[in-house]
């Protein structure tokens, strides 16, 4: 008689078999795919996938340092030497064979309310292993990998990409969300990036790595919204229950309920922009501090090529007309302003920085270098 295998023991088997030949690359192939169960293929970069590669290759490629080991060993070896960062009741463990045990208990959980569980305290560990791994927050230095490898720095887009990459490899259906309202309702223009995993209730939790606790509650933050055969970028409120999951959304401009099914997270060409962002926005003698023709000039270069990989990230668009307006080209800063209050309103909120800039693009009567998120 023909032995009939159950479909979650068939794919617990080509997953283990896939890593023993060789790595999540492997398990990617054997499942047919390269993004995690549930995740939307454009906002896909799980750990050990070329998506995921990518963002460290163009960190590294800025580090210009060629004796820095591969991140992913790297991350093994400071998995190993950090007890703190062990799966609870798997310290023996590698951390792929960590990753590989707690994907094949989520897949094979019986029932919801055990698959959302197991996905909560997959969701702590990893708060806590980034925490220990990368112990140094560093808003200077910390949003890139060469960084976390050279000096143990992280910052709050690099750990929730970690974080969240982390969670696909296991099939959890993750990424990452800009936050324009903190926990605490102070508003930023969207000045804080936070990981978000959507559980199998039908909710969502933000796991956050610069908060001492796993889950938090910001208040407001931009993300998809589905938009007829589409998505649209929109700046929401999300509403909470007592376990700190998200019920559902609302939007700011409109105040229609969003449930989190009709809802996505940053696209990975999104998440790419914002690295540049960062990049941009800390170059040395650049934007921030006291700038030089020469700093200004390396700012200008990666905020156009975050507004070139994301034509949907409004806080790109608006420092790099910061930019041109400290480099003495108020015409091209007067145009960039526009276009950044324009993607603004269309996203559903327009931050006061925002309406400074413009109101400075029509009379050039504002002082210049007006701040963002606090900064001069």
């Amino acid at each position: 008689m023909k032995r009939t295998w159950p479909l979650a023991l068939l794919t617990l088997t080509l997953v283990v078999g896939a890593l023993e030949r060789g790595g999540f690359a492997q398990v990617a192939a054997v499942e047919g795919r390269v993004t995690a169960l549930g995740t939307s293929a454009d906002e896909a970069y799980a750990y050990g996938t070329p998506a995921f590669a990518r963002l460290v290759r163009e960190s590294y490629e800025g580090a210009k340092d060629a004796n820095l080991v591969d991140f992913d060993v790297w991350l093994e070896r400071a998995y190993a030497s950090t007890r703190a960062a062990k799966l609870p009741g798997r310290e023996q463990l590698s951390l792929r064979a960590a990753l590989a045990t707690r994907k094949a208990e989520l897949n094979t959980a019986s029932g919801e309310e055990e698959r959302t569980r197991l996905q909560r305290d997959t969701a702590a560990w990893l708060h806590k292993a980034i925490k220990a791994m990368i112990p140094r927050f560093s808003l200077e230095r910390g949003f890139e990998f060469a960084n976390a490898v050279r000096l143990g720095e992280r910052q709050c887009l690099l750990q929730s990409v970690l974080i969240s990459g982390l969670m696909q490899s296991m099939d959890l259906n993750a990424g990452t969300a800009m936050v324009w309202r903190n926990d605490k309702g102070v508003e930023t223009n969207l000045g804080h990036v936070t990981a978000v995993v959507r559980l199998a209730n039908g909710r969502a939790l933000l796991v956050d790595a610069s908060d001492p606790q796993p889950f938090t509650r910001h208040q407001g933050l931009l993300l998809r919204v589905r938009n007829g055969s589409g998505f649209a970028y929109r700046f929401v409120r999300a509403r909470y229950g007592e376990d700190d999951e998200i019920r559902s959304y609302q939007d700011v401009e409109t105040n229609r309920s969003v449930a989190v099914k009709d809802a996505r997270l940053l696209a990975y060409d999104y998440v790419r922009s914002q690295f540049d962002y960062y990049r941009g926005e800390r170059a040395p003698s650049g934007f921030m501090g006291k700038s030089t023709k020469a700093g200004l000039a390396v700012s200008e270069g990666y905020l156009t090529r975050a507004t070139k990989l994301s034509a949907d990230n409004p806080l790109a668009a608006l420092v790099l007309g910061h930019v041109y307006r400290e480099e003495g080209q108020e015409a091209k800063a007067r145009a960039q302003y526009e276009r950044a209050w324009h993607l603004y309103e269309a996203e559903g909120h327009v931050p006061p920085s925002a309406e400074a800039a413009l109101r400075w693009a029509k009379s050039a009567k504002v002082p210049a270098h007006t701040s963002v998120d606090g900064k001069p």
